[in-house]
């Protein structure tokens, strides 16, 4: 029954995540988002963490992708206003997608070999809130407070980007 569920969001996963590339309207890209968060919060269940699936339901599906779609409308995206990119950096774009594939493929070929894991038991539940709350609070503080910093940073960003320039009002 899990393999059955397992196949199942990995599908959904895939589909969405290729709909999310292949879609033109930047909404329904975001939307389409949304959908591959869920299915791999889903996985996450599967994993029997289903703290970590929340957060993620929580923070990707909810403020991440609220915090883009307001961005998408912020910065009135369409594609009659688009300028078109010239040849030359579309070949550059691609040769570079191209090379990182590349170097992708031949560190998933050459890292076929096998690993054994060790586990130990140090008596503690790692799924439960408060160990997760003591090591994200404690030792990765400042990675969590730059975090919030940089997301600070990108909606100012966005709000910039999106802001009109008087002169162009003017005009």
């Amino acid at each position: 029954m899990i393999e059955i569920l397992f196949y199942i969001l990995s599908t959904i996963t895939l589909g969405s995540a290729a709909l999310t590339l292949l879609s033109k309207n930047p909404i329904h890209s975001a939307l389409w988002l949304v959908v591959s968060f869920f299915s791999i919060a889903g996985h996450y269940i599967l994993l029997n963490s289903q703290f970590l699936g929340m957060i993620h339901i929580m923070v990707y599906s909810g403020a991440i992708m609220i915090l883009m779609l307001f961005t998408i409308m912020l910065m009135n995206l369409n594609i009659s206003h688009e300028v078109s990119k010239p040849l030359v950096s579309k070949v550059v774009a691609t040769i570079a997608f191209c090379l990182v594939g590349l170097l992708l493929l031949s560190i998933t070929l050459r890292g076929n070999q096998a690993y054994k894991l060790q586990y130990a038991s140090h008596g503690q539940d790692f799924q439960s809130v408060h160990v997760l709350g003591k090591v994200l609070l404690n030792e990765y503080v400042v990675p969590f407070e730059m975090i919030a910093v940089l997301l600070l940073l990108a909606m100012i960003g966005a709000v910039l980007i999106s802001k009109k320039d008087k002169s162009e009002k003017a005009a």
